[in-house]
């Protein structure tokens, strides 16, 4: 190549960098969690460990889950 050449010529793409979301504290334990169930209307978050504890109060059908503090019902994911 040529220094005209290299001057053109577009860098290539090593790949896609993905943005990690960053949550918040979990409300029960107070640990930043790699993911948390966060509801969608007030912004409550839960970590993984504290869901799984607590599953008993906040769902009936294990197809959604109600926030404690606005009440809105939430999904798991599921379709």
């Amino acid at each position: 190549m040529t220094t005209s050449d290299e001057a053109n010529s577009k860098p290539r793409r090593l790949g896609r960098q993905r943005k990690r979301r960053v949550y918040p504290p979990c409300v029960a334990c107070k640990t930043k969690a790699s993911f948390a169930w966060t509801c969608r209307k007030c912004d409550f978050v839960m970590c993984q460990e504290c869901m799984q504890d607590n599953l008993w109060g906040m769902t009936c059908n294990n197809i959604t889950w109600t926030c404690p503090d606005c009440g809105w019902e939430n999904n798991f994911g599921q379709r």
